[in-house]
């Protein structure tokens, strides 16, 4: 069997993954880096807030994009899935993610699975959101699912333009062109917090080394139970899809 053979295999058995296709309906900037993008087609669909669906970004029966079979496929959070799904995502660099969001026009059809992930609300006395960007997409429908509960939470951004709705419980910093990775200052900003003397239900997302560190100081200086601390490393300087 040759090459081309082996790679449309493998290709179609990547789209046997994917179970839903809908067609984008509409694409707007809602925050000064973040891309709304609304796909028709996926009503139907159980789904939990702080969820995230696999899109196809590349073509996998192209066999020039068999040089990386690992960019077939970006993971996003789902901001909402009312009939439509609704997708927000952080036009950032030039990866095959950022390039996908770019290019897309109302009418394209858009491929991916259904709703996974265990990084969905969970009881607790109250609650606390923790991490950036990228994390802030999964929070605000998980924030939403807690009208009236007790949320408390720190978001870094890059500035104020890239705030996005998560209610008055979050905190936001702004660390302008320094990176996101290891943040101290997050962390700094989450030891200050004034939270209940009991361990609530943390959701850190984010860059692995921060998560890490949050958790670290909700578990070491908070005495958090670890159980306590549900955490979702989304990127880390060089690697994305940790999930």
């Amino acid at each position: 069997m040759g090459a081309a053979a082996v790679s449309r295999g493998l290709g179609r058995r990547v789209r046997d993954l994917i179970l839903v296709t809908g067609v984008v309906a509409d694409i707007r900037m809602v925050a000064g880096r973040m891309r709304a993008i609304r796909i028709d087609g996926a009503g139907g669909l159980a789904w939990a807030a702080g969820q995230q669906v696999r899109v196809l970004v590349t073509d996998p029966l192209a066999i020039r994009n068999w040089r990386r079979p690992r960019d077939f496929l970006r993971t996003y959070s789902v901001w909402d899935l009312d009939g439509g799904l609704e997708l927000r995502v952080l036009d950032h660099g030039d990866g095959p993610g950022a390039r996908w969001a770019r290019s897309l026009a109302v009418g394209d059809e858009v491929t991916f699975n259904k709703p996974e992930g265990a990084f969905v609300v969970q009881e607790g006395a109250y609650h606390l959101f923790v991490g950036e960007e990228t994390a802030a997409v999964a929070f605000g429908p998980m924030i939403r699912k807690l009208a009236g509960a007790s949320v408390y939470g720190v978001v870094e951004v890059a500035g104020p333009d890239d705030r996005l709705d998560l209610g008055d419980g979050i905190q936001w910093l702004y660390r302008g062109d320094r990176s996101a990775a290891e943040s101290g200052q997050l962390v700094e900003a989450v030891r200050r917090l004034e939270l209940p003397a009991e361990p609530g239900v943390a959701y850190v997302a984010g860059e692995a080394k921060t998560v890490q560190m949050v958790r670290d100081h909700l578990v070491r200086e908070r005495d958090w139970p670890r159980r306590s601390v549900l955490t979702k490393p989304f990127w880390t300087p060089g690697k994305v899809g940790l999930e």
